[in-house]
C-alpha cells in the first residue's frame, strides 16, 4: 500500500484497509484541514457521521471507517476491543494521519480515551459523544442481563442491519461485545485521569436501548469525578437527545466541540 505524504493535502480516497484476518471499509475525504477520525458505536457503521461532517464542512479532513463485520467491512475472527485499537492504528497509518482528533460516539469514545491515553504524542484532542464514562454493568449478574437483551433482540438485529445499527454477528456475538466494553467502561477512570490531551465529553439525556432514563444519568454523572480530578477534561454540551438519537438530532453539538478543540489546538502551534 503507498503511504500518503504527510505534509502535503491528502488527495480523497475510498477503499479497503487490510489488517489481520479482516478488512475495513475507510473514507477519507482528503484536503489539508485538521484530520478528524471518526470512531463509531459498537454496532453502528460510519454512515452515522454524515451529520457532523456537513456541518464541519470541507475545512475538516474527514476519515470514516466501518469497524470489523460491521458496514461493508470483512468479518474477522476476533472482534474485542484490543482489536478495534489495533484497527485505529491500521487506518490512520494507511492514511498517513498525522495527530487527528478523535471523535467517538458510545463504543467509540471509549476506543478514543484509550487510544490517546496510549498514544499521547500522536493525538490532538477528543471528543466523546455520550460514551467513555466510568460506569457500567459487570458481574454475573450484569452478563446475564446483557445476555438476556440480545438473546431477545435476536430476530431484529438482521433488520437493523441494513440501516448501519447491527453488526454481521449472532446475537451471542453481540452479547460479548457489550459484556466486554462495559467492563473498559467500568475501568475506564484511571485511563481518564492518565489522558493529557483536551478531552470534550457531549453528553445526552434520556435513556438508551435496555437502559432507562434514570440509569443513564447515572451513568453520566459518574463522570463528575473525573472532571475534578483532570482540568483537561471538559463537558463541552449536554444535549436533549437521548443516547441513541444524539448523531442526528444534535450534531451541531459535536461539530462544536471539534472546532472548540481544531481552535485550541491552532492557539498551541502558533
Amino acid at each position: 500500500m503507498t503511504v500518503p505524504n504527510p505534509t502535503a493535502p491528502a488527495s480523497a480516497w475510498s477503499g479497503m484497509v487490510p489488517i489481520e484476518d479482516t478488512a475495513l471499509a475507510v473514507t477519507d475525504t482528503g484536503g489539508s484541514g485538521r484530520p478528524v477520525l471518526y470512531l463509531n458505536g459498537a454496532y453502528a457503521g460510519k454512515r452515522h457521521w454524515r451529520p457532523v461532517i456537513d456541518a464541519l464542512g470541507t475545512g475538516t479532513r474527514h476519515i470514516t471507517y466501518d469497524e470489523r463485520a460491521r458496514g461493508r467491512s470483512k468479518r474477522s475472527a476476533d472482534y474485542s476491543f484490543e482489536a478495534c485499537l489495533r484497527d485505529m492504528d491500521a487506518v490512520l497509518d494507511a492514511r498517513g494521519v498525522d495527530r487527528p482528533i478523535l471523535v467517538g460516539w458510545s463504543y467509540g469514545a471509549a476506543l478514543a480515551v484509550h487510544w490517546a491515553e496510549r498514544n499521547p504524542d500522536r493525538v490532538s484532542g477528543v471528543v466523546c459523544v455520550d460514551g467513555g464514562i466510568p460506569y457500567g454493568l459487570t458481574g454475573e449478574e450484569g452478563r446475564e442481563r446483557i445476555r438476556g437483551l440480545f438473546r431477545r433482540m435476536r430476530w431484529l438485529l438482521p433488520l437493523a442491519r441494513p440501516f448501519g445499527l447491527a453488526a454481521r454477528m449472532s446475537a451471542d456475538r453481540h452479547a460479548d461485545v457489550n459484556i466486554e466494553i462495559n467492563e473498559v467502561n467500568a475501568a475506564i477512570g484511571p485511563v481518564l485521569d492518565r489522558v493529557s490531551c483536551p478531552v470534550r465529553y457531549v453528553l445526552a439525556t434520556g435513556g438508551n436501548l435496555g437502559a432507562g432514563e434514570e440509569e443513564m444519568e447515572r451513568l453520566r454523572t459518574a463522570l463528575d469525578t473525573v472532571l475534578a480530578r483532570n482540568p483537561g477534561i471538559r463537558v463541552s454540551a449536554k444535549v436533549e437527545s437521548n443516547h441513541s438519537h444524539i448523531l442526528r438530532k444534535d450534531f451541531r453539538a459535536v461539530a462544536d466541540a471539534v472546532r472548540e478543540l481544531t481552535a485550541a489546538h491552532d492557539r498551541e502551534v502558533r
